[in-house]
């Protein structure tokens, strides 16, 4: 028999490597002959770099990077265990819970670390760097990024802007004479799960600004001033960004990354399924094992069990979904190709014990599937 076990980390509780271990742990005790393939897996978001490291064998560094309000910072990024391939967040370095909430201000917060972080990564000589940009803090369309990689955003006395989406509208040229010279030589691919356009009523400074402490006229100049930078994009590059979807991303990240990077957008999970190559892995299951902490109706739009599930489907391959909090709304998902959901938990408890007791839970649930299973083989 061949199992695959795919899950998302269960937040606070335990990362997708050790849910895996979890799960096979349980399994185990029913089939211990059985042959068990882990796949760490992360949909793009939180835990993506720590997933595919895991899945493949490879190495995470630590390095000092600048944070959204200019201190130094202690970071990270990933290497595959190709070697050739780097995985970042920009949430380590530019995101928004390394902000105090009474601090947090997208006119001065800036991606500036994101871009030190990618030269980092390139400093390993990787071919290519993935990039995921979900939890921003900035609203800066990725100018921090470009000074950080050498190139300048120069205003009327020819003088580099400041850091910050409030400094933007001050930008009368760029200039990308002195940028990093290896960035034509590194296929950039970005996570990004969400279509806004840069400016406009969906774009980044109307729909995630407020979330990012920006009060209601803040939003408008933020808006404006991305407007500006697209405006000045396109007459100094020829590149016009501003209603691309996912541009405005990341508070405008995306269309920075589009932009000097010429960065292709993919739906995270869609990069996490390639890279941890799990259609192969897959192929002649018996079963397949997912999850992550929390499933409800939205998690047919992108989410991790969403992706594992449609690549089982592909195969006919019967599916088990495991979560610590299950919605009231999952009826739907079983239109969209999922077998059976279960809860982890064991009864009623607090939240506190029940992230503490996550891999527990998680095994005993399990090796109480594995029964049934063992059972239902028997028919």
């Amino acid at each position: 028999m061949k199992i695959v076990i795919a899950p998302d980390s269960f937040k606070e509780s335990m990362t997708a490597h050790e849910a895996c271990i979890s799960i096979e742990k349980g399994m185990k005790k029913i089939f211990p002959n059985a042959e068990y393939i882990k796949v760490p897996m992360a949909d793009g978001g939180e835990g993506t770099t720590q997933s595919l490291v895991d899945a493949t064998n490879g190495k995470i560094y630590y390095v000092e990077t600048t944070d959204p309000l200019g201190n130094k910072i202690q970071s990270k990024f990933g290497i595959l265990g190709s070697n050739d391939i780097a995985i970042l967040e920009m949430a380590s370095t530019s995101g928004l819970e390394l902000v105090p909430r009474d601090k947090r201000n997208p006119m001065i917060t800036t991606t500036y670390g994101t871009g030190e972080l990618i030269k980092k990564a390139m400093d390993m000589g990787v071919k290519t760097i993935l990039v995921g940009i979900g939890g921003s803090a900035t609203n800066d369309g990725g100018a921090g990024m470009l000074q950080a990689l050498g190139g300048k955003l120069l205003d009327k006395n020819n003088k580099q802007i400041g850091f910050g989406g409030g400094e933007l509208s001050k930008i009368t040229k760029i200039d990308l004479s002195e940028i990093d010279s290896r960035i034509k030589d590194v296929n950039f691919i970005v996570a990004c799960d969400v279509q806004n356009p840069l400016t406009g009523e969906n774009g980044a400074s109307n729909i995630f600004g407020r979330q990012k402490g920006a009060s209601e006229e803040m939003v408008k100049i933020l808006d404006e001033n991305l407007r500006h930078y697209a405006k000045i994009i396109k007459e100094n590059l020829n590149i016009d960004i501003e209603n691309v979807p996912g541009s405005g991303a990341a508070g405008g990240l995306g269309a920075g990354l589009m932009a000097f990077l010429s960065a292709n957008l993919k739906k995270g999970i869609d990069i996490v399924i390639e890279y941890t190559d799990l259609d192969r892995k897959m192929k002649n299951a018996d079963l397949v094992i997912t999850g992550e902490g929390s499933i409800d109706a939205q998690t047919r739009f992108g989410k991790t069990p969403y992706g594992v599930i449609t690549v089982a489907k592909k195969y006919n391959i019967p599916n088990i979904t495991l979560a610590g909090n299950v919605g009231k709304d999952i009826e739907i998902l079983y239109d969209y190709g999922f077998d059976a959901i279960f809860s982890i938990m064991q009864g009623v408890d607090t939240l506190e014990n029940a992230l503490k007791n996550g891999k527990e839970n998680l095994e005993k649930t399990a090796e109480n599937i594995a029964r049934f299973f063992k059972f239902s083989l028997r028919k």
